[in-house]
């Protein structure tokens, strides 16, 4: 079983910057795959990015923005958001899995565990 836990959510305005934490207990994450998730409003849970094995990946939306990082020691891994723009607003979540691979990456039925969200609002 794994537990995560997001943190670092918050308000900033249009351009400014924040990183999001998700600090995963229970058992070792290292050979997890790790994402995250965000969910506006009325929309859909959508990919934001995803780390697996030594490798990130992310959405077009956020590419060359967001940085996906992991500290394995720590049991942690983080989003850092850059230029951030108002249609980022949404809670953004972390989800983990231990099959989860490039070609399922983007799909949220995919990951076994999640954390709770952390509200990301963003304004002008």
């Amino acid at each position: 079983q794994v537990q995560l836990v997001e943190s670092g959510g918050g308000l900033v305005q249009t351009g400014g910057s924040l990183r999001l934490s998700c600090a995963a207990s229970g058992r070792t994450f290292n050979s997890y795959a790790m994402g995250w998730f965000r969910q506006a409003p009325g929309k859909e849970r959508e990919f934001v990015g995803a780390a697996i094995r030594w490798s990130t990946y992310y959405a077009d939306s956020v590419k060359g923005r967001f940085t996906i990082s992991r500290d394995n020691a720590k049991n942690t891994v983080y989003l850092q958001m850059n230029s951030l723009k108002r249609e980022d607003t949404a809670v953004y979540y972390c989800a983990a899995d231990p099959s989860v691979t490039i070609g399922t990456m983007t799909a949220p039925a995919e990951y076994d565990y999640w954390g709770q969200g952390t509200q990301v609002t963003v304004s002008s």
